[in-house]
């Protein structure tokens, strides 16, 4: 007689596929360790400059203010002034 072949339940199939997909990524991480390729984030030089201009336009459009809610409005222009400037530069 043959034997019956049992089924497998969800939950095994589950273990399964994870048990094979872990295996996969780490063979991925070893091979970036190994070859020396792993991926950093550029140096962020940029968010110095920016805080800089931020506090610059804050004190230009809050000097430019006549009352409490122009200087409101002034932090705000100075949040987005990139925005302003490219506008600028592409109406020229």
């Amino acid at each position: 007689m043959a034997k019956a072949k049992k089924k497998a339940t969800a939950k095994e199939i589950g273990k399964k596929i994870g048990e094979t997909i872990g295996s996969e990524i780490d063979k991925e991480m070893q091979k970036e360790e190994c070859c020396g390729k792993k991926t950093s984030p550029p140096p962020s030089g940029c968010g110095a400059i920016y805080g800089l201009g931020l506090i610059g336009a804050a004190v230009f459009y809050i000097q430019a203010a006549a009352t409490f809610w122009g200087g409101v409005l002034g932090i705000l222009k100075a949040i987005v002034w990139p925005a302003f400037l490219v506008y600028k530069l592409m109406g020229m």
